[in-house]
């Protein structure tokens, strides 16, 4: 009996060495977790060599006992399904040992999950790989909608649309090399007008907070959705209007610069990048003449400042402003095309309760000629302007949950001719005022349903009014 007290004695601290090493710190290398693991191999055979020795020894131990003192047959019973009870608690510590150890094998190749947080400005999903160790990093988002027209009298059809599925893929080289991208297919197929593009693709090499460097395809650091578009995070199947019109979101432009914190809460990003490409401008605005990283013409290029300001004083808040400045012509045109795009933006979180602000005016140089060119109204000067209201009910009506049911109401108001040049018409189409209502829900944080309706008006022409219905995620 000895041997089995001893052996089950055994197995019990194994097993709580076992469970202390479980809560301390994980291992930063491969080689720091092979070595407990082979540590774990090493306490496991022991384990199994004892219990093979305890079952050997156990007749001989029950026969010398009935020489010396006989036993009835209820005593030898009772002693032998003690001994199995023993065994079998001893058979199941060894079978924890051996499943913590596949845990820990398990763990080199499927890492624990790390919490979404947005990390130096990007979106919760697109910067998981700043929180892995080392190594790969695989994110994602998707979204699908419905849309109806409301009294189009057919002008317009009702559609539905996988409107984006997206990968991040990021490598972790060490805690100063990082790569991060995004792979995104829009609209389900490239056979109807869908496509596949990079939407960035970018190396960090983080010095110091207040000093980074980021280089490669990035995306332009303006608004709110051009950094941060996951659909959990922006209210109603629709981006904001004035942040694909006036901020032509998503904007990514091939250059480099630095980003970092210049005090507690003060965060800076500035790039020089590729300009815009005149010849894309409408009367829509400037969307058309992102380059979007292919074979982009960079005979001008741009300069773009950021910062945000969130007092610790204030939870929740963040306000801030961005602009950009650089020309545009690319040698295409007899003219430089000098574009100017500033916007100011705050936002904030308190417990329940969402709003967000955001304006921008821009100003295009030599709108006249571009309009001679193009054979359409150029606006010397566009702006926007949109804010937006929310609140999670559910923390009313449930206590503790963790859903989440929020109605939402935003205002937008954008014009793309602002200013038409000499001699030119405005075009009151696109001066445009939208209202819109909705409610996004979502069931767990990484998912979101959606329903809204938007009531847009121009101040010519006739624009319908819409009802969307739709879905997205993260992961």
């Amino acid at each position: 009996m000895n041997i089995i007290k001893q052996s089950v004695g055994l197995g019990v601290a194994l097993l709580l060495l076992s469970s202390h090493a479980s809560a301390a710190e994980r291992p930063q290398t491969m080689d720091e977790m092979w070595k407990i693991i082979e540590a774990q191999q090493e306490q496991l055979d022991a384990m199994k060599k004892i219990l093979e020795e305890t079952k050997a020894a156990a007749p001989p131990v029950a026969k010398e006992r009935d020489q010396t003192h006989p036993q009835t047959s209820t005593e030898i019973a009772e002693s032998q399904q003690k001994t199995d009870e023993e065994v079998a608690e001893l058979k199941h510590k060894t079978n924890v040992l051996t499943e913590a150890v596949e845990s820990m094998r398990t763990a080199l190749v499927l890492p624990d999950k790390k919490e979404l947080k947005s990390t130096y400005g990007l979106g919760p999903a697109a910067s998981k790989v700043y929180q892995v160790d080392q190594g790969l990093s695989i994110g994602g988002y998707g979204e699908v909608n419905y849309q109806a027209y409301v009294a189009d009298k057919g002008s317009t059809n009702d559609n539905a649309d996988l409107e984006r599925f997206v990968l991040y893929f990021g490598y972790k080289f060490n805690d100063s090399i990082i790569l991060n991208s995004e792979l995104e297919l829009e609209h389900s197929s490239t056979s109807k007008s869908g496509s596949v593009s990079m939407e960035m693709m970018s190396l960090d090499f983080l010095i110091d907070p207040l000093f980074n460097v980021r280089t490669g395809l990035m995306l332009t650091p303006m608004g709110f959705i051009n950094l941060i578009h996951e659909p959990p995070f922006y209210f109603g199947n629709n981006r904001p209007e004035v942040e694909r019109r006036i901020i032509p979101s998503t904007w990514r432009n091939i250059g480099g610069g630095l980003f970092g914190e210049i005090v507690p809460d003060l965060n800076y990003t500035m790039y020089a990048m590729n300009g815009l490409n005149a010849e894309g401008f409408s009367s829509a605005g400037i969307r058309g003449g992102r380059q979007k990283g292919s074979k982009a013409l960079a005979e001008d290029w741009a300069f773009v400042g950021r910062l945000d300001y969130t007092p610790i004083a204030v939870p929740g808040l963040v306000f801030g402003a961005s602009s950009y400045l650089g020309n545009s012509g690319q040698d295409q045109i007899d003219a430089n095309v000098f574009t100017q795009l500033y916007e100011a933006h705050m936002e904030w979180k308190y417990y329940g309760f969402e709003t967000r602000v955001l304006g921008s005016w821009g100003h295009i140089a030599d709108a006249e000629i571009l309009s001679a060119l193009k054979g359409e109204t150029i606006g010397s000067s566009n702006y926007g302007v949109y804010a937006e209201v929310a609140y999670n009910i559910l923390p009313l009506i449930f206590t503790n949950t963790s859903q989440y049911l929020a109605p939402f109401f935003r205002y937008e108001k954008f014009d793309t001719i602002a200013t038409a040049p000499t001699g030119y018409m405005d075009d009151l189409s696109y001066d445009q005022d939208i209202y819109q209502v909705g409610v996004n829900y979502k069931p767990i944080p990484e998912v979101v349903i959606k329903l809204d309706y938007r009531n847009r008006n121009a101040k010519a022409g006739t624009v319908p009014d819409e009802v969307n219905v739709g879905f997205g995620f993260i992961f």
